[in-house]
């Protein structure tokens, strides 16, 4: 099949701050148009949008992604098991081969550094919120419908979820600030991406609760940053792609929607293996995304760009009006060498992603006037790569996020 260079939609951080404050300019118009354009439900949307020019962004992804390299490569294996929490299904600290993405096959091919950007304790965060909770009734989006013992055994029964981050505070101590301080960033331009999203989706669904995109990117302690080194590849690999399908490339990481409200994704940096930043040798390299036409769209980012992918709670929260797309990685190959038949590249990517979402409690609500059908056509369920799941087959009318997030890791783990 045919690749198709993709075109992602550009809103400057100078206007979405304009657009933000004053729905009445003809800004704000232009914007809600590009927020359609980018997240909106016709087949030609892509599910992304970058906002350039954002302050302090490019010093802060410089000083952030090399370290993704320094951790997966510097450290010795006994210094990464210390910051390994097998308790908390890898979701916290460092993690290489223990996921599944695509069928039986171990992620390899990644190793990823999790923690939340906002919170070191997303319990006790949330206790200590909770007198804030109970002063705020008229705040839907903040109640939490049960009591601190039964939140406590919440926690416990969902380690992935509540884990307090840990830290490579011996070997790597300036990953904490350097990680906090891209991650919160991320966060604060999110909620302005999302008070936008809220905007258009009013526009389009009356049933829709106004501002609740906005409130889930505002007042939720549940966020997860994922530092992500992508290990140059293999001979083997570059073998094995010979005659694969071109869905089945995804060597770097594997076809799927993310699953939470938005996600703010830091362009790519590729490095050599004495970890020097280096320009990608593969025109091919990168990020991809399936359309709900079928085209396989080749995306490339600007460097200076932090960009925004919606993600699958969304869809579900605007009854299909802003919709996810699936997207993949396909890795750096170099040509094997003709004499030695070993690659030369060494040439690993970093990235660094944040997944914004509602806490475990959540709901997972369509709006009023709207169905499952709306929510994800079948036509373009049609389209979705084979190892990607259908909404339906996960999303059930009365779920919270924490249902729908454990659905989510059943059928894809």
């Amino acid at each position: 099949m045919e690749v198709v260079q993709g075109h992602v939609v550009e809103i400057s951080y100078k206007d979405l701050m304009v657009g933000s404050y004053d729905s009445q300019t003809s800004i704000c118009s232009s914007l809600l148009e590009k927020i359609g354009r980018s997240f909106g439900n016709e087949d030609d949307c892509l599910g992304i949008v970058a906002i350039t020019d954002v302050p302090s962004f490019v010093e802060l992804r410089s000083k952030l992604l090399p370290m993704a390299h320094k951790l997966a490569c510097t450290l010795h294996p006994s210094e990464l098991d210390e910051i390994t929490i097998d308790t908390a299904c890898y979701s916290v600290g460092w993690s290489h081969g223990k996921e599944k993405v695509e069928g039986d096959k171990y992620d390899t091919s990644k190793g990823s550094f999790y923690a939340n950007p906002i919170t070191e304790n997303l319990l006790e965060a949330i206790l200590e919120r909770k007198n804030e909770v109970l002063q705020d009734n008229n705040n839907p989006f903040l109640h939490i419908p049960c009591n601190e013992e039964e939140l406590a055994i919440t926690a416990k029964q969902n380690p992935a979820f509540f884990a307090p981050n840990v830290w490579p505070v011996k070997t790597i101590p300036e990953l904490e600030p350097a990680f906090k301080d891209l991650g919160q960033l991320i966060c604060q331009v999110g909620i302005y991406v999302a008070r936008l999203c809220d905007a258009y989706v009013s526009t389009k669904c009356p049933g829709f609760k106004s501002g609740k995109l906005e409130h889930i990117m505002k007042h939720s302690l549940c966020c997860k940053g994922r530092l992500l080194h992508y290990f140059p590849i293999e001979n083997d690999q570059l073998i094995d792609q010979k005659d694969k399908d071109i869905f089945d490339f995804s060597d770097w990481c594997g076809w799927h929607n993310d699953h939470g409200s938005l996600t703010g994704l830091v362009p790519a940096m590729f490095l050599d293996c004495d970890g020097k930043g280096v320009e990608c040798p593969d025109p091919t390299a990168g990020l991809y995304i399936k359309s709900r036409s079928g085209d396989l769209v080749h995306i490339k980012l600007p460097t200076d760009a932090i960009a925004f992918q919606i993600g699958e709670t969304t869809q579900v929260h605007t009854g299909g009006i802003l919709q996810a797309t699936p997207h993949a990685v396909k890795g750096c190959q170099f040509p094997l060498n003709a004499d030695t038949k070993t690659n030369k590249s060494g040439i690993s990517r970093e990235s660094f992603a944040v997944f914004m979402e509602p806490e475990y409690h959540g709901d997972m609500d369509i709006p009023k006037g709207k169905t499952l059908e709306d929510t994800q056509r079948r036509g373009a369920e049609f389209f979705l790569p084979k190892n990607v799941r259908t909404l339906r087959s996960r999303w059930k009318q009365g779920m919270n996020f924490g249902h729908f997030s454990n659905a989510t890791f059943e059928a894809f783990h």
